[in-house]
């Protein structure tokens, strides 16, 4: 097996410890995304302390580099597993889901739902897709300028509503934005504290928290409720969870599992994917030649709904998202605990180390990208990409506990994508994309944008056969 090992880990030297005044210590902590990048700068290896042992402040370390991925990602044998703070704080406050679940818990849920993402299944939502990114873009021109954040957020929203809740959420966009923030943001940050106070005391965030949850919840609760009560009724992920069996016990998922994890794919479909089309877009408004080739590339499909099948005939489009994934990941960090004595890139990590993957770090590493901060698509040409270390682009984690959605993420944003360009024309002056990390990667701010409508025409549509 590659990867993990925890072969001669008693004779391999303990890494770098990051040596930082402690406020910037505590930085790289809540903001991880670029806290990986400044631990890079120790070591591909690198110790984060945050307090005295005494006080029982979690160890933390650093990972950035492609075989430390590698090492620590790349399998299961035992050594490193979702017990992190992180996940424990998550599955105390947010219920059990297919994130936080340990190895042992999540490989039953993860066979039942499998089935559920199959390609057959994903492509299946193509059309509410096209319906929601073909009306987005002809909004967004007549309303011209535009915060390219909000807007796609509310473009996700709507797309998730129709295919996977069977409700319409775009007129509850601006309700469920700062719920989703509020339900991934607690954890994280009680989970990144040096010292937590009792999960007794009350305090405004905690009951901003459980708000947040209630309404979450209440919102995969009527989903279910509606698919349970009406076989009509239009909801095709509820419905394949409400069928979905374990395939070695039979069992079904409960209605709570259901709920937990159409919360799980809420977040990733929402926040995630919006964020990846916010970006994406904000580079194409900024990068004029570019954004042309992309509406080249897709206007000569005509006005026709896109679908899966055209996929393989848009190959610029899909570089456009893998290098905004490149710059922007959604999951800047993965983490995970060691569960014993370890090597991980030629380090020992010591049982019970809160690890930190920084996908962020590894993706915008100078010796691994070529003038890493530039946006160029072409990095991810099939000739260019031949040489790529498999574990130097991690937009969708890897190994056995990559995201169970990341087809079904990248078939959303590349029809969505495509369909917005060809009928729409962007352009910004703002001059960077504000990132923050309440748990994935997010805008921090708002994203201008500039849209009008694309005047170019294609006489000579493609056929669909």
């Amino acid at each position: 097996m590659t990867g993990m090992s925890a072969v001669n880990a008693g004779s391999a030297p303990r890494p770098p410890v990051i040596d930082l005044p402690y406020r910037q210590r505590l930085k790289i902590m809540r903001e991880f995304h670029v806290g990986g990048e400044i631990a890079r700068r120790t070591g591909s290896v690198a110790e984060l302390k945050l307090g005295p042992v005494w006080l029982r402040v979690p160890r933390i370390v650093f990972v950035s580099s492609p075989r430390g991925a590698q090492d620590v990602l790349g399998g299961f044998d035992g050594a490193f597993d979702k017990e992190q703070v992180v996940h424990v704080q998550g599955r105390l406050l947010t219920g059990p889901n297919l994130f936080n679940l340990p190895h042992r818990k999540w490989q039953p849920r993860r066979r039942a739902l499998q089935p559920v993402f199959t390609k057959r299944n994903v492509a299946s939502y193509a059309g509410d897709i096209h319906a929601v990114a073909q009306a987005s873009a002809e909004d967004w021109t007549i309303q011209h300028e535009i915060d390219l954040d909000k807007a796609t957020r509310r473009l996700t929203l709507e797309v998730l509503g129709r295919s996977v809740f069977g409700m319409d959420l775009g007129p509850l966009a601006d309700d469920i934005a700062p719920h989703v923030h509020r339900y991934i943001a607690y954890p994280t940050r009680r989970a990144t504290q040096p010292v937590r106070v009792p999960s007794s005391w009350p305090t405004r965030r905690r009951a901003r928290f459980r708000a947040a949850r209630a309404a979450l919840r209440d919102l995969g609760a009527e989903a279910v409720r509606r698919a349970r009560s009406d076989p009509a009724h239009h909801a095709p992920l509820v419905r394949r969870l409400l069928d979905a069996t374990d395939p070695e016990t039979g069992h079904p998922l409960t209605d709570e599992e259901i709920v937990d994890d159409l919360i799980t794919f809420l977040i990733a479909g929402h926040d995630t994917t919006a964020t990846t089309l916010a970006h994406a877009l904000w580079q194409l408004a900024r990068n004029p030649d570019i954004q042309r080739r992309v509406a080249d590339e897709t206007g000569r499909f005509g006005d026709r709904p896109l679908t899966i099948d055209d996929i393989t005939d848009m190959p610029f489009t899909g570089q456009v998202l893998c290098e905004a994934l490149r710059l922007c990941p959604a999951a800047a960090a993965v983490g995970r605990l060691a569960m014993r004595d370890a090597v991980v890139d030629g380090y020992r990590v010591d049982a019970g180390v809160n690890v930190i993957v920084s996908s962020y770090a590894i993706q915008r590493d100078p010796t691994l990208w070529a003038d890493p901060l530039r946006f160029d698509p072409d990095r991810f040409d099939p000739a260019r990409a031949k040489g790529m270390d498999r574990w130097q682009y991690l937009p969708f984690g890897a190994g056995p506990r990559s995201c169970i959605g990341d087809h079904f993420a990248m078939l959303e944003a590349t029809l969505a994508l495509a369909t917005i360009v060809r009928r729409a024309e962007f352009s910004s002056d703002q001059p960077d994309f504000p990132v923050a990390v309440p748990f994935t990667l997010v805008a921090a701010g708002p994203v201008r944008a500039t849209v009008s409508r694309r005047s170019t025409h294609h006489p000579q549509p493609r056929s669909t056969q």
